[in-house]
């Protein structure tokens, strides 16, 4: 009760001090503030003090010529950054960004990666669909690591109204380790991208690519089109046993590989993905190297043309199947990936 009274009485004293006395207290409370600025010329400010300043400055006119401690720009620029943070803030949406991906896929995505270097974003992109996973290429391409390697090729899209009954045929050339040239001969069927039969030689002749063609359609299942170059190699007997079987010959422009693009497609893939990794020693071991891709390239390769399926289409396994596991084809240069119950 006392302390109340004489804070009391002091508070009337104050209301009644003289002008000239108050002016005077002012001034001497100004001088004690220059003398601990230049003890403290950077004196320490709590966000309280900033806040009060500038809600003083919305106030007061007069509180630039009462302002000692900081210059009176350094509270505008407080006022100014209160206001882009405020700004800031309440611009921010709500949910920003896509989905966090798991560290297990993204884990996994690395791993198939790592195992299979020849294969890009959307080859593993169609195998993580075959095991139920739900993501988007570019997040695939964006997990993937940066690898140095030449950009991918692109091919002329090749247009036919035919396109289940036409087939494409062509020869390609393999080197072996004596610095021998074998010559294989493929036939592809456009509906699937299947290769329907292969072969190798060392001496290629019209008669023996003629019988390759009896060997690739026997009990009358001939295709209606087959698309081939102007090689020499189709002579009159392959003319002849061609269109014995009811076969119309679709023959490309000189110097326009394009034109054939799926069967130059599926070389450059071969040669790619297998014969360029591998040192050929001879004709059996060549038949044997193309089998096994083949058996890969048929079941487990997934291909951009069939919505990232296989030739003979593969089965969508769902995560609650399994675990993935590994299985390595063609040697382990590439893998397939499925799920497996414990």
């Amino acid at each position: 009760m006392i302390s109340f009274l004489g804070v009391l009485i002091s508070s009337l004293i104050s209301a009644f001090i003289r002008p000239c006395d108050q002016a005077l207290e002012n001034l001497a409370l100004r001088q004690q503030l220059s003398v601990f600025k230049r003890l403290h010329p950077r004196p320490p400010l709590r966000q309280s003090d900033r806040l009060f300043w500038v809600w003083l400055s919305k106030l007061w006119d007069g509180w630039r010529n009462a302002l000692i401690i900081v210059k009176p720009e350094t509270v505008i620029s407080w006022h100014r950054q209160g206001f882009h943070l405020f700004w800031t803030k309440i611009s921010q949406p709500k949910n920003a960004g896509r989905p966090a991906t798991s560290a297990e896929v993204s884990s996994l995505i690395k791993r198939m990666a790592a195992a299979n270097p020849l294969w890009g974003a959307p080859r593993i992109h169609g195998e993580l669909l075959k095991l139920g996973i739900d993501i988007a290429e570019r997040t695939v391409s964006r997990l993937m690591p940066r690898q140095r390697k030449p950009p991918s090729q692109s091919w002329r899209t090749f247009l036919d109204n035919h396109l289940k009954e036409l087939v494409s045929v062509d020869f390609f050339t393999v080197p072996t380790a004596t610095f021998r040239v074998l010559f294989v001969f493929v036939v592809l069927s456009h509906d699937r991208r299947r290769v329907l039969h292969f072969n190798v030689t060392e001496h290629p002749t019209a008669e023996w690519t003629a019988q390759q063609i009896i060997e690739a359609f026997p009990e009358d299942r001939a295709p209606r089109y087959l698309l081939r170059d102007r090689d020499q190699i189709y002579g009159e007997d392959f003319r002849q046993r061609v269109k014995g079987m009811g076969v119309e010959e679709l023959i490309t422009a000189a110097h326009s590989p394009w034109q054939n693009a799926y069967v130059e497609r599926l070389i450059g893939s071969i040669r790619r993905e297998c014969l360029n990794h591998v040192i050929v020693l001879g004709e059996h071991h060549l038949r044997s190297i193309l089998k096994s891709y083949f058996e890969y390239y048929h079941c487990a390769r997934t291909h951009l043309s069939l919505g990232k399926d296989a030739p003979e289409a593969r089965p969508t396994q769902r995560p609650e199947s399994g675990e993935v596991i590994e299985l390595p084809q063609v040697g382990g240069l590439h893998h397939r990936y499925e799920r497996q119950a414990a």
